[in-house]
């Protein structure tokens, strides 16, 4: 009896497995890339997989908001594919950010930021992590965080606002800061940020830009999500005031101008919900993908028509934003059917991208080949 119990577990397994193949085969199928490039899994497995950082050991750590998990993967022999899994957390309280550095591994929560030491030591059997730093609100809405390193060292992170569109209780609420490793200085670098998931320092500047999702229920075409860039402290980008640097609130505006406020570096269409970014600084992609920001766009929720879903490519001339375009399409059908919802960009060692989507709980791996 136990050794029909085993087989029939296998059975069931295996079944999955390839019926969990087929399926990505053909959500895989469906993406539109340029020539040259190509799309595959790198991790499946991953229930909404939302951000990505890596080990100078090529272990991917991946948090969730929804899961309330950390995973890591890793691709052990070289082959584009990871072959091994760790469950490195469970339970907690949206996880959405991880960041690397130094053997240790930092994980953003809702109201805390936790670091797990020499991680790569334990993958099997993780140390109870440290709390670094725990007076973050702990409100959901807009609560989940974004965590990455500076290239001074410092991890920065966005605390968004508990609501639509409000004048925000706290000032700690719309707000940029950053914080040294074990948990000091904490200081705020910018205000008037809605929810920023996601941000990358530009290559040659080092200067930082952000994505910003815009207020709803103004309508399915404004305002516009936003890419901005932060130059110094104090600025403030315009929440709750205008919104896109160009529309003032009917509600809270209160006789401000938008002139008042930085303005966005580039204005998406409303409701893509611009996440994760990344400027591209490999060699694998031809020149003409060099330094040039690749945003993953989440996708509208409640716009009439769905847009987003998908990768796109802004361009940059002379360090502007001058255009933006499609790099990876698909994930949404023409029926108004949604495959899959892209999260976050990470850029590997060998030049390919790695792509996170919390939807189908996976993360895509990229490559040029002539």
């Amino acid at each position: 009896m136990k050794y029909w119990k085993i087989l029939l577990v296998y059975i069931l397994t295996v079944g999955q497995s390839i019926a969990s193949q087929n399926s990505h085969d053909n959500i895989l199928n469906q993406l539109q890339l340029p020539v040259g490039f190509s799309i595959s899994i790198y991790a499946d497995n991953v229930p909404n997989a939302r951000t990505l950082a890596l080990s100078e050991n090529g272990v991917l750590y991946i948090g969730t908001r929804k899961q309330g998990d950390v995973y890591a993967v890793k691709d052990s022999n070289g082959d584009g594919v990871a072959d091994k899994r760790y469950v490195i957390a469970t339970g907690l309280y949206m996880p959405n950010g991880v960041a690397y550095k130094n053997g240790d591994l930092f994980v953003a929560e809702t109201n805390r930021i936790l670091r797990f030491k020499h991680i790569e030591h334990h993958l099997d059997s993780p140390f109870k992590p440290e709390v670094i730093y725990d007076k973050l609100p702990s409100d959901k809405r807009h609560g989940w965080k974004y965590l990455r390193f500076g290239p001074e060292g410092k991890l920065y992170t966005a605390i968004g606002v508990p609501c639509n569109v409000c004048m925000p209780e706290k000032e700690i609420y719309s707000s940029l800061v950053r914080l040294n490793p074990d948990g000091s200085e904490f200081e705020v670098l910018a205000r008037g940020i809605r929810n920023s998931v996601g941000f990358d320092w530009q290559p040659n500047t080092n200067q930082l830009f952000f994505t910003d999702n815009g207020r709803d229920h103004l309508g399915d075409n404004v305002p516009p999500d936003e890419l901005n860039k932060w130059t110094e402290t104090g600025q403030h980008f315009g929440f709750p005031y205008c919104h896109g640097g160009i529309i003032p609130d009917p509600e809270l505006a209160q006789g401000k101008s938008c002139s008042q406020f930085t303005k966005p570096e580039w204005k998406f269409k409303a409701h893509m919900a611009p996440l994760g970014l990344r400027f591209y600084t490999g060699k694998q992609f031809p020149k003409r993908f060099v330094n040039q920001l690749f945003v993953a766009q989440h996708g509208s929720w409640n716009r009439t028509k769905p847009h987003g879903y998908r990768i796109a490519l802004v361009k940059f001339k002379q360090g502007k934003a001058v255009s933006e375009h499609s790099f990876i399409t698909g994930w949404l059908t023409e029926e108004g059917k949604v495959l899959g919802r892209p999260t976050d960009i990470l850029q590997m060692p060998d030049g390919s991208l790695l792509i996170a989507d919390d939807t189908l709980g996976v993360v895509y791996r990229v490559e040029y080949k002539k």
